[in-house]
């Protein structure tokens, strides 16, 4: 078999860095992916710095139950590229992703798929699966996304060691294939009002108004870690009692930032969502706070005071804009 180079991206790691970089938040949501053209970009650039022709891409998202949408079938249905799906647990976090490449990693490497490897990540999970591909001989080269800086985002030192080699996505990759997205999608049209059939409003009990003074019963509080690409920086600590002024702009353009990118990307029905199952916050929404605060930070595990401190004014700066 002839000397190839295939490529595996954690699409999370993709479009999180990429949402980060074209919107400012890591919600993405709040952005419009080509993905024809961006898998296209990335076979280009990995054939680059491999000097080798591509023999697969290895696609790894998740999906509710595994079972993948219209969008990630269509993915699949892509030349040369193998849809691999984790999926969504309780929490919302994807489950099975990380350990679904790093089994791919060394699975191959033992089987002799290709000579060089090029990985689309940078988590620090992955570090032991790409040195054991190492030790079968095949060289493994992270390709990084760029930030707004055209530096590498979110790669872990240890995962950096570790590989042959570290590669930056071609900034106009990114930017010309990803969009930020400007204003919300237009809501379906309405069925004819002959048609539509009367719904009847349930009646509110004494237990649905209490505390809120609202009916309906709130969805759980969800808790999302943060996204452990993170963990290669130098871990740095915030005290639980720490009211800098510093910290408090931080918390505040991060709400600010994920709150507007949500408003433009948001239909209709997600904005209804959000305001009636206040206090709780949707998990993505969640997830993009938290990710961005620990971004901004340079902190993986956020304290729970500073978690409630930041969902707290998430909901102050939602209500100033009503």
């Amino acid at each position: 078999m002839r000397p190839r180079c295939s490529l595996y991206v954690d699409v999370g790691y993709l479009l999180t860095s990429a949402a980060v970089r074209v919107a400012g938040t890591s919600l993405r949501n709040g952005v419009h992916v080509d993905y024809e053209a961006l898998i296209h970009e990335l076979v280009q650039q990995a054939e680059k710095v491999s000097d080798l022709p591509m023999l697969r891409v290895h696609w790894y998202d998740s999906a509710k139950d595994g079972v993948p949408d219209a969008r990630q079938q269509r993915i699949g249905e892509l030349p040369k590229v193998k849809l691999r799906l984790g999926r969504f647990g309780m929490d919302g976090q994807q489950k099975g992703v990380d350990l679904r490449i790093g089994l791919d990693l060394v699975t191959h490497a033992r089987n002799g798929a290709a000579d060089v490897f090029v990985l689309v990540s940078g988590d620090d999970d992955l570090t032991e699966a790409v040195e054991e591909a190492q030790i079968h001989g095949v060289q493994v080269i992270l390709l990084a996304v760029p930030n707004s800086d055209n530096k590498p985002h979110g790669i872990s030192r240890h995962l950096m060691r570790a590989a042959d080699g570290l590669e930056i996505l071609f900034p106009s990759a990114i930017d010309h294939t990803v969009m930020k997205v400007e204003m919300p999608p237009p809501p379906p049209p309405a069925a004819p009002a002959a048609v539509t059939p009367a719904v009847m409003q349930p009646r509110a009990t004494p237990k649905d108004l209490a505390g809120l003074g609202r009916p309906g019963v709130p969805r759980p509080a969800t808790s999302v870690l943060a996204y452990s690409a993170v963990t290669g920086r130098e871990p740095q600590v915030i005290a639980e009692y720490d009211d800098s002024a510093e910290l408090a702009e931080q918390v505040d353009l991060v709400v600010v930032n994920v709150l507007t990118a949500f408003r433009k990307s948001a239909t209709a029905e997600a904005l209804a969502e959000l305001k009636a199952g206040k206090p709780s916050i949707p998990r993505d929404i969640d997830k993009a706070l938290l990710t961005d605060l620990s971004d901004l930070c340079g902190v993986y595990d956020l304290s729970e005071q500073l978690r409630h401190r930041l969902r707290s004014q998430f909901w102050k700066r939602y209500d100033e804009a009503q």
